[in-house]
């Protein structure tokens, strides 16, 4: 029986803040790719190199975490007055599933510059020198994002000197602006609450801020659990009964919020609810070696990923926190000090982010109206990816 031939695919490999991801255009997708369903799952399954008992993608183009196994299909916009639309895959590592139920921020970044480097924008609308404003529709939520991207001779500037924890060398600056970021249809707050009690089966009743803002994300106080928020990797991710614990927290959680019907599904949305733990700002030595002081930082976050406690922070998470700090009486504003603030900066395993948040209350309920974070990104290789052709049949 004969097997099935490789497949060329124009690619590109990019890093958009602290993730990288493979990009296609659309119409660059084998054609049986070009829509939704098991086909074009099955393809990027393929081109990570997913499922992997091993966890280590060495068959393939992921990179064993849940910030290396991401794909970013994009196409001209159809929505009127935005350019391109992106659509957001998180590739599991050890199961055959393509979760589509939320954006990535961080490769957010790297979409402007890729739609201006393969014509998904109008020429008209790229300086020769200056900032080119993409008008990006996130398909998966059904949001609107701008990015403001660095020009230099009519090209994409991607070096420069803006640093940000979490990437090695720096580049040049993206600022990223999500317009009305709320996660989905109803309330931000799905139950209504800011602070509410949730019970978790082997962990007790614990306070809990559920919000759907950026990505649906389940906010608890660290020193509830018995953590510091001063954590990094090693502390959480070679702790199997702490991983479990995390995963019941944000299976329980999800069913709070109403976006799994019963616990058992949670399994199969991997990448929403996010779980977070939150604490006061405390001096710690970030996972470079450089020590982050107290009095630099209002809070300290740590935030779960795909089963496993995040390097740095997912740019979607760092939306949630900045909207939820502008919202008095969350947990993450009562780690912030409380009162009212539209800028927050906190404390992750890698280092700092500073992430704006604006939030109203329209007819009694919280509404989040913009957040703003600045990111790098830059292409790391581009030209064709390869596959084995065992999604056309």
């Amino acid at each position: 029986m004969p097997h099935a031939p490789q497949t060329k695919i124009p690619a590109t490999y990019m890093r958009g803040g602290t993730s990288k991801g493979i990009f296609f255009r659309l119409q660059d997708l084998p054609e049986a790719a070009q829509k939704p369903g098991p086909a074009r799952d099955a393809l990027l399954l393929r081109v990570i190199g997913s499922p992997d008992p091993y966890g280590k993608h060495t068959d393939g183009m992921g990179g064993g975490t849940s910030s290396t196994s991401k794909a970013v299909i994009l196409s001209k916009s159809d929505q009127p007055d935005h350019d391109v639309n992106y659509l957001f895959g998180q590739v599991s590592i050890d199961k055959p599933y393509v979760d589509w139920s939320g954006n990535c921020g961080n490769l957010t970044a790297a979409v402007g510059a890729f739609a201006i480097s393969n014509g998904l924008v109008s020429h008209d609308r790229i300086p020769e020198n200056g900032t080119a404003i993409v008008r990006i529709w996130q398909a998966n939520i059904e949001k609107t994002i701008v990015a403001h991207i660095p020009i230099t001779n009519g090209d994409v500037q991607e070096t420069g000197d803006f640093e940000l924890d979490g990437v090695t060398f720096p580049a040049a600056e993206v600022q990223v602006e999500l317009m009305d970021p709320a996660d989905g249809e109803g309330s931000m707050f799905p139950t209504g609450n800011v602070v509410d009690d949730l019970e978790v089966p082997g962990v007790g009743t614990v306070k809990a801020t559920m919000i759907s803002a950026g990505i649906p994300t389940v906010f608890v106080n660290a020193e509830d659990i018995g953590y510091t928020g001063t954590e990094l990797q090693d502390a959480i991710n070679n702790d199997r009964n702490a991983l479990a614990m995390f995963e019941t927290i944000r299976a329980h959680g999800a069913l709070q919020m109403g976006l799994i019907e019963q616990i058992e599904d949670a399994a199969e949305r991997q990448h929403t609810p996010k779980v977070a733990f939150v604490a006061k700002p405390a001096d710690y030595v970030a996972s470079s070696g450089r020590r982050v002081a107290a009095e630099n930082i209002d809070l300290l976050v740590r935030a779960l990923s795909m089963g496993k406690l995040h390097h740095a922070m997912m740019g979607t998470a760092a939306v949630a926190i900045g909207i939820a700090a502008s919202v008095p009486g969350t947990l993450v504003n009562l780690a912030a000090g409380g009162g009212e603030r539209d800028t927050v900066r906190f404390g992750h395993p890698s280092g700092t982010l500073r992430v704006g948040g604006e939030a109203k209350k329209v007819n009694g309920e919280w509404t989040a109206t913009k957040a703003v974070m600045s990111r790098s990104a830059r292409v790391l290789m581009e030209g064709s990816v390869r596959a084995p052709d065992t999604w056309s049949r």
